[in-house]
């Protein structure tokens, strides 16, 4: 049985920096990309940053040239540091693992951590 746990998250002042880190336990899998999503209360999960397992990254909008996605492929771990943190980062983040390209490759989510960033 595999599980995503991740670690790192807690209470931080505008301008801040905090290191999310997720960890594959049980795993039989090989994961093809990894990734980090955040939900704030009354809104839907958007993918935050990923990377595939040839370095490739992803970042949305809003977080580029303050956080930066990075992976250990032989823990099967994935690391968010996030610098520059401002309020409206403020959410529950959650790692993710994909094993395959196809619809109907298996793929788990961790169970969130959150992230809070005061004025």
């Amino acid at each position: 049985q595999v599980q995503l746990r991740e670690s790192g998250g807690g209470l931080v002042q505008f301008g801040g920096s905090l290191r999310l880190s997720c960890t594959a336990s049980g795993s039989m899998y090989t994961f093809i990309e990894m990734s980090w999503h955040r939900q704030a209360p009354g809104e839907q999960r958007e993918l935050v940053a990923a990377i595939n397992s040839r370095g490739r990254t992803t970042y949305a909008d809003s977080v580029k040239g303050r956080f930066t996605i990075s992976r250990d492929s032989a823990k099967n771990g994935v690391y968010l540091q996030m610098n520059s943190l401002k309020p409206e980062d403020t959410a529950v983040y959650y790692c993710h693992g994909r094993t395959g390209v196809a619809i109907e490759s298996p793929s788990f989510w961790g169970q969130g951590s959150q992230v809070t960033v005061s004025s």
